[in-house]
């Protein structure tokens, strides 16, 4: 057996929402709505079943989708892009990510990693024969530190992994930050494969930022999305993939032997949505931070010191000022066995030197549910 996967734990994701079923707790780890999605693309996708073709689509995506993409960034991003020969349809961001380093990651390239990172990206890394280089980020402010990743790079450093707007840590990242990765890459000439999934889940008057919009970044940045993160559609599994025409044609080259194409109901769907007026992507972010500020403000009164969300479904709390005498992972088993809720525990995201100190909870759920499980962590901090 491969051991880069034979020797994987199972994710605490699964383990965590493994023990929110067992003990019949309200799940706040994972990271999906519980309602259904908005109603007018679901019915899209239904209407693409029942009326449209369902054959075997490009393998690059349906054309009006790609169109869409395009259209849709260079609205958003003011980002140019040839919907033909830059712009790819992908089985969900997970599966860009991994034709992204399969494609391009070289046996003994050194890949940037920036911990807390999604655990797909080290095993993806290694099985293509890379090396994770660890450039470590820490809270409150999960700042990238222009001295550790200078000193991680050597001259077998070829890429680095960038997730902004960040999860776990809810960073929406501003433009000093991607001037700084914009000027590492450039000097070091590193290419960078963004991850970009939350890029619409962003709050307080945020803008996201693609690297690929930085000066410089435009032939050397990979710009990864997700259509489930953008429309709450999480199981839909529709990615995009944006790159210049000679780094697109070889993930291309990687995608049509992972999954080769793409669900073309579901392309229907998004593009549809994707050419939806500003106001229904302003009108998601509000719901979103009423809901966050609701599950913040509840837990902030049981005195939890929580950690500002900028973007994504998730808010953090910080345990080091509660004197708990517990690692966040411990936290969270005793939250989901005494009291119900689940959580994630942020060290999860780390694979050396962690932060154990903070946990991540997901408030893209529904009022009662939320309220339910502040009213269930009511004695949590105080352990009566």
């Amino acid at each position: 057996m491969n051991p880069v996967f034979a020797d994987l734990p199972v994710t605490i994701f699964e383990a965590m929402s493994q023990l929110a079923r067992d003990h019949n707790a309200i799940n706040l780890g994972q990271g999906f709505p519980d309602d259904a999605g908005p109603e007018d693309i679901r019915r899209k996708a239904a209407e693409a079943v029942l009326d449209g073709y369902n054959q075997y689509p490009s393998m690059m995506g349906i054309p009006e989708l790609r169109q869409a993409i395009a259209t849709h960034y260079g609205h958003w991003h003011g980002v140019t892009l040839d919907p033909m020969s830059e712009v790819l349809v992908t089985s969900g961001a997970t599966e860009a990510v991994a034709g992204a380093i399969l494609g391009l990651v070289q046996r003994g390239d050194e890949v940037i990693v920036f911990p807390p990172a999604y655990d797909a990206y080290i095993p993806l890394i290694r099985c293509a024969g890379g090396v994770p280089k660890f450039v470590r980020l820490e809270p409150p402010h999960w700042r990238i530190p222009e001295e550790a990743l200078r000193a991680a790079i050597t001259p077998k450093t070829k890429f680095l992994i960038f997730n902004n707007p960040l999860n776990p840590s809810a960073v929406v990242y501003p433009r000093e930050d991607l001037e700084l990765l914009a000027r590492i890459c450039q000097e070091f000439n590193l290419i960078a494969i963004c991850d970009e999934v939350w890029e619409h889940v962003i709050f307080d008057g945020r803008e996201h930022i693609p690297l690929i919009s930085i000066p410089g970044m435009r032939d050397r940045t990979v710009k990864i999305g997700s259509a489930g993160k953008i429309f709450s559609l999480t199981g839909w599994k529709i990615g995009f993939v944006c790159a210049a025409p000679p780094l697109l044609r070889v993930l291309a080259k990687s995608h049509q032997f992972l999954t080769f194409t793409t669900p073309p109901n579901l392309q229907v769907a998004v593009a549809y949505g994707l050419g939806k007026s500003d106001d229904y992507f302003f009108s998601m972010r509000a719901e979103l931070a009423r809901s966050r500020d609701r599950l913040s403000e509840g837990l902030s009164s049981l005195g939890f010191p929580v950690l500002k969300s900028q973007g994504t479904y998730f808010l953090n709390v910080d345990l080091s000022p509660l004197g708990l005498n517990e690692t966040d992972e411990q936290f969270c088993r005793r939250l989901v066995a005494d009291y119900k809720v689940a959580a994630i525990p942020v060290s999860a995201f780390y694979e050396d030197d962690p932060v154990t100190s903070v946990a991540r909870f997901c408030f893209s759920k529904k009022d009662s549910t939320i309220d339910t499980a502040l009213e269930r962590l009511s004695r949590a901090v105080r352990g009566g």
